[in-house]
């Protein structure tokens, strides 16, 4: 940095904050460190008593950080986002559509290694809402080389950094299975916590039938409910090893694709999550589901709804922060469950 007099310091960038005092009046940051100073601010800093200033040397082979922040900003952002106004050299990105946020946590990795280099997102495979922030870009020092954010662009490649998959499901058929609740035994209180998660989605049912301990009742129910147009299926009840719980057999059944039956997650390790010959996904979701705040379908309930397949090795996955620690006032998804990566 140099010193330089004041009514010379257009263009120039400022090396500190500098306070406005008004006696009973205001305290504050005239004007913020990083600040490029305009031909407007001259006269407003000398009313400050600011004859000299110290203030960065630009020269061609840097970015002050404002123009870096952008760069970061650039390799982030993608469809159904937009960014903030740049202040102080931050960008953030905000949602445009309610979705499920994801990230390609290897290649955030590799940029953040780079020294003087930052960009803060939120959890990958994350549900937001519109208007909600899902990150933040900036770099350390107030100017930086253009080598460093050369570099940043070829570590970061062609593709966005991040994306945000609009919800696209918008029918669900239910299969409630299980003698207790077909005979009037006792009360059906699974499907109610069905309809309730599926709200949240906007995701409406489009069927729903009862099916008792017969697997190929099962299994014929769930093709009924997908001729009906159902775009998933969820099936409850009849999920542990039992001789009387058919229902993964049932599902296999149906030709389905069997993606995986168990997870590690508790609640849900018992959940079965497959897929029939036109992609509709079909899950058989266990007890836990009725009464847990929180459970594996929580966790793969919005990527199902944006339509983004998941996989066995996504499941596996979900082991690292699968363990949900049963709260007494459940503060899910802003916790630990389901951040692992």
């Amino acid at each position: 940095m140099k010193c330089i007099k004041t009514t010379e310091a257009v263009g120039h960038v400022l090396c500190h904050d500098i306070t406005r005092i008004v006696k009973d009046v205001v305290k504050d940051t005239a004007f913020r460190k990083g600040h490029i100073v305009e031909e407007k601010d001259i006269p407003v800093l000398l009313s400050l008593g600011k004859d000299n200033l110290y203030v960065w040397e630009k020269d061609e082979n840097t970015l002050h950080e404002n123009e870096a922040a952008q760069i970061l900003c650039d390799v982030c952002i993608n469809d159904n986002m937009h960014p903030s106004d740049v202040k102080e050299g931050k960008i953030e990105l905000i949602a445009d559509c309610d979705g499920v946020f994801q990230v390609d946590v290897k290649r955030l990795d590799a940029i953040n290694e780079i020294d003087e280099i930052m960009i803060a997102t939120r959890h990958t495979n994350f549900p937001v809402k519109k208007g909600d922030r899902l990150l933040g870009t900036r770099v350390i020092p107030l100017v930086i080389a253009k080598e460093k954010m050369e570099q940043v662009k070829k570590t970061a490649g062609e593709t966005p950094l991040v994306s945000l998959t609009p919800y696209k499901k918008k029918t669900v058929g239910i299969v409630t299975t299980g003698n207790e609740v077909y005979y009037g035994r006792i009360k059906d209180t699974f499907t109610p916590v069905i309809i309730e998660k599926m709200k949240e989605y906007k995701i409406e049912v489009c069927g729903h039938i009862l099916c008792n301990d017969d697997m190929e009742k099962i299994t014929k129910a769930i093709l009924e409910l997908k001729e009906k147009g159902a775009e998933m299926i969820v099936c409850t009840g009849g999920m542990s090893v039992d001789p009387d719980d058919k229902t993964p057999g049932a599902i296999k059944a149906t030709g389905a694709r069997i993606v995986s039956y168990g997870a590690p997650v508790l609640p849900g390790a018992m959940f079965l999550l497959s897929y029939l010959e036109d992609g509709t996904p079909v899950m058989g979701l266990p007890g836990c589901v009725m009464y847990a705040k929180a459970t594996v379908f929580d966790l793969v309930l919005p990527r199902i709804a944006a339509g983004i397949e998941v996989t066995k090795k996504d499941l596996a996955h979900m082991g690292n922060g699968g363990f949900c620690l049963g709260c007494k006032e459940c503060h899910y998804p802003n916790c630990s469950f389901g951040k692992g990566v």
